[in-house]
């Protein structure tokens, strides 16, 4: 695409600038917050005295999404789409909401322009926000840097991935959730998904400020490139965009012995544990082997992609240490609770190969032999998956249980910890993750401890943007 057709698209500043403020995203934002009064969990408004409001507040979603269209031409179809699955919607009676249709109009991974803004509105969940089918609307602003489309030309090829970053959006985005996908929406059928958007800016927000406070209460060094990352919030969100960019293909790629996606087949937590951290690690490991390889290229002889890419490159090494041992480790409840698992075994990793430190009340690490350790620590990983290709489901539960519990310590009462003599192997699956314990393995003592000193920052990044200060 030239760069006159992608300005063409993108539209002159001036003019999107002021959309988050204009009347029609304004009265949109109000009707839907409205609406979502009126509805049940599973999107319809169950209330026949309702319906009446519901019709209206409906033409008033109508009338903004309308008002707003010529500022995304590019967006036509979809929003034509959605008007027609709102019409129907209403004249159906509000029942389960189907908006199967202008979800289908709406393929985004189409046109990853930087900058381009899009307009979504759908009645759909929002992950760790509301588990509840509710009308959501929300401005959105791709975030393509040229090296990140290198890279995706390249070796990361990745058709799905859009990354994003906030304008505005409704309640169900005030909240943890930093993603957009397309299973979330109300329709009548699951059909083949074309897209994911990450919100790059709430990621890397979220990072500054609980990292910033994790450093201060342990009087942790940052090395000079990550202390970049916190003063820096269009530097953060490009890091997190290269590392979204390669966790998000593995998913699919590699010696896979189970669907990737196992927590919806009822396996037990630590699982899908070990597969988000396979697909961290990945991208660790191929952040390192990118700025290796680009050193040694001579200075004068790098293109500017090439030389984004080695800037970047260590970041993202930066961003999965301190993202994984200081947020994901803390954040959330305790129960069944897989990247906070997952951030705890990689700390104890660092720790039990001696590069991470607590020592004197004080934290440190040994950067020039963490690379070497963490990327040992993915392919532990990946030797648990290439074996477990031979093996009973059975048998690979209790191999990556293993591996896991090689390193961090399981709850005293927990069953699996006893073996496999106190397990019921021969029965079900069902059984085996029914007897996984909610906490299987506790916080450590440095976890609780820094888990109380940091739970307001941990909060306070709920509803957080890149706007954020």
């Amino acid at each position: 695409m030239s760069q006159s057709t992608a300005q063409a698209i993108v539209g002159e500043p001036e003019v999107l600038e002021d959309v988050a403020a204009s009347p029609a995203w304004l009265a949109l934002k109000a009707a839907a917050t409205v609406m979502q009064g009126l509805q049940a969990a599973d999107g319809s408004v169950p209330d026949a005295a309702d319906h009446g409001r519901a019709a209206e507040l409906v033409d008033e979603i109508i009338v903004a999404v309308r008002g707003l269209a010529p500022t995304f031409p590019h967006d036509a179809d979809y929003l034509d789409a959605l008007v027609v699955d709102f019409e129907r919607w209403a004249a159906s009676g509000f029942g389960v909401p189907d908006f199967l249709d202008s979800l289908q109009a709406f393929q985004p991974q189409l046109l990853r322009v930087d900058g381009l803004r899009h307009l979504v509105v759908f009645p759909m969940f929002t992950q760790n926000g509301s588990t509840s089918r509710h009308v959501e609307a929300v401005l959105v602003e791709v975030v393509w840097p040229e090296f990140v489309a290198d890279l995706e030309r390249g070796e990361y090829s990745n058709g799905m991935f859009v990354p994003v970053r906030f304008l505005d959006f409704t309640p169900g985005y005030d909240s943890n959730s930093a993603v957009l996908f397309p299973e979330t929406v109300a329709m009548r059928e699951i059909p083949s998904f074309t897209w994911g958007a990450i919100f790059a800016d709430r990621e890397a927000a979220r990072f500054r400020r609980v990292v910033r406070a994790a450093a201060d209460i342990t009087k942790l060094d940052l090395p000079e490139a990550a202390a970049r990352l916190l003063d820096d919030q269009e530097l953060t969100e490009r890091t997190f965009v290269m590392w979204d960019l390669i966790h998000d293909r593995t998913h699919m790629r590699g010696d896979l012995p189970f669907d990737p996606f196992m927590i919806k087949q009822r396996m037990p937590f630590f699982l899908y544990s070990l597969e988000e951290l396979r697909c961290d690690l990945t991208a660790f490991r191929e952040s390192v082997r990118l700025e290796r390889e680009l050193s040694a290229v001579p200075e004068d002889e790098r293109t500017d992609e090439q030389r984004a890419i080695l800037e970047h490159a260590p970041l993202v090494q930066y961003a999965v240490i301190f993202d994984r041992i200081f947020r994901f480790a803390i954040t959330g409840s305790r129960v069944r609770n897989y990247d906070g698992l997952g951030g705890q075994l990689l700390f104890a990793w660092l720790h039990q190969h001696h590069v991470l430190h607590w020592t004197d009340t004080r934290l440190t690490i040994d950067w020039p032999e963490v690379a070497d350790v963490v990327v040992a620590l993915g392919r532990e990983i990946e030797e648990l998956y290439w074996r477990s290709i031979d093996r009973p489901k059975t048998a690979h539960w209790l191999a990556a249980y293993a591996l896991v519990a090689g390193t961090l310590t399981p709850h005293p009462a927990s069953t699996w910890a006893k073996g496999v003599d106190a397990l019921p192997v021969d029965g079900p699956p069902k059984g085996l993750t029914d007897l996984v314990h909610p906490d299987e393995f506790p916080l450590s003592m440095f976890y609780e401890a820094l888990a109380k000193k940091m739970g307001d920052t941990i909060a306070s990044t709920s509803g957080i943007t890149g706007a954020a200060p």
